[in-house]
């Protein structure tokens, strides 16, 4: 395949002005967000769904029964494209809350080594408690602008999957090389979005140095005394987030899904048990105490 054919292959088919990285599960092309039509596993394109759709409709005419096919569509329109809104919500009605209880969410949310084998929510809840308003403000604008930017490109699943992973990555970073301190908020997993955004922007053919020199200044900040800032989950999520997005920009063809999957999932089991590890290590130098 030529570069030129294969830059043609990164666009809607429909729209080719508008980049993609959602391909239809039927035919394989690649489909834009305002085409993808929610299927029961994955999307599929226009055509297919109208082909689907004839093929409905001639079985049921005689009934005169409506299209179940376009009730399902107008259903999960509804839903479609929703995670980064809803990380945003719960991010900030949790800050709220937090404020008026005295910090009981921070308390019992915030991520620390020593007690993650006892109370293992602290895994995933910490990335949604945070320190201050201006942290809070500046990680959900984050979100808010690179979410819906890989929302749209990945489809709603895999983005979430790049954001808890990459904030297990900066978990994991926290407990080997800061285990004796509580950590909050989702910069781990948002460096993870900069960084799997910098490889898929690579791979469909884009300069992205412009995005790394961003995350480095950005990086930078946390290793500057008096700042507070956990650098350790900075680093641990963009190690994340460059291994997600390569591994979402190598297995983009239907045919390798069950591959994209098993690493996921070979990802999610290896930082679990990352952070097993240095909680019984945690335990071992008496922190627990």
């Amino acid at each position: 395949m030529t570069d030129q054919a294969a830059n043609r292959a990164n666009y809607c088919y429909r729209h080719p002005d508008r980049q993609s990285f959602i391909l239809c599960q039927r035919c394989g092309r690649t489909i834009c967000t305002e085409c993808q039509t929610p299927a029961a596993v994955g999307v599929h394109c226009p055509e297919c769904v109208r082909e689907q759709r004839a093929a409905y409709t001639a079985n049921r005419r005689a009934s005169g029964a409506a299209s179940g096919l376009t009730v399902a569509r107008r259903r999960f329109a509804m839903l479609d494209q929703k995670a980064t809104v809803v990380i945003i919500a719960v991010s900030v009605v949790i800050w709220l809350l937090d404020q008026i209880t005295g910090r009981f969410f921070t308390t019992w949310f915030a991520y620390y080594t020593p007690l993650v084998g006892t109370q293992p929510w602290r895994i995933v809840t910490g990335l949604f408690v945070h320190s201050s308003i201006l942290h809070i403000a500046f990680n959900m604008f984050a979100v808010y602008i690179f979410g819906r930017i890989l929302e749209n490109l990945l489809g709603t699943w895999r983005f979430l999957a790049l954001y808890f992973l990459a904030g297990l990555g900066g978990d994991v970073a926290v407990s080997f090389l800061t285990p004796g301190t509580p950590v909050v908020g989702a910069s781990g997993a948002i460096f993870g979005l900069f960084a799997a955004f910098f490889v898929i922007q690579r791979s469909l053919g884009y300069n992205a140095v412009q995005l790394l020199v961003v995350m480095g200044l950005n990086l930078l900040v946390g290793f500057l005394p008096g700042t507070n800032i956990s650098w350790q989950a900075h680093v641990g999520g963009i190690v994340i987030g460059f291994l997600t997005g390569l591994v979402f920009a190598r297995t983009r063809n239907v045919k390798q899904r069950g591959l994209q999957i098993g690493l996921l999932v070979a990802e999610a089991v290896v930082l679990l048990g990352a952070i097993a590890a240095a909680y019984v290590a945690v335990g071992g130098y008496g922190l627990l105490r």
